[in-house]
């Protein structure tokens, strides 16, 4: 599947953490868009669509929640559950996010802007996207 762990260098001391994420650094693409979801009500799940082209790198930075990851062939489920963890989902990826703890807050930093034409919305559709059909 092609997504993959990301762990930030933390640095921290009795004041606290810092985490600090640069573009084309520990970042691999240039950041287009920002966005974080939060507030997200128990048992309401996110997501349902994968890209054509988008990557992303998904953190949870407050609280938890789960991912489930989909490439037309295997399906993966991770928890988000550190501030300094996250995943990146590079294109052709289905994705759900659930499980949504009440502090959750999940930061996602996108590769393009927003554009509805990149969005596989339909999950039979994308099963066809991918396998060619």
């Amino acid at each position: 599947m092609n997504v993959e762990w990301f762990y930030a260098q933390q640095h921290g001391d009795a004041r606290g953490q810092l985490v600090s994420l640069e573009e084309n650094k520990e970042i691999p693409f240039n950041i287009k868009r920002v966005y974080y979801i939060y507030d997200t009500l128990e048992g309401v799940r996110r997501g349902f669509h994968a890209h054509k082209e988008l990557k992303q790198l998904l953190i949870c930075i407050h609280g938890t929640c789960k991912v489930l990851l989909d490439d037309g062939y295997d399906k993966e489920i991770v928890s988000l559950d550190e501030p300094n963890k996250g995943i990146f989902i590079q294109s052709n990826i289905w994705r759900e996010m659930y499980d949504f703890s009440p502090d959750a807050v999940l930061l996602v930093l996108a590769s393009e802007i927003y554009d509805e034409s990149d969005y596989i919305r339909d999950y039979e559709q994308f099963i066809r996207y991918v396998k060619g059909n």
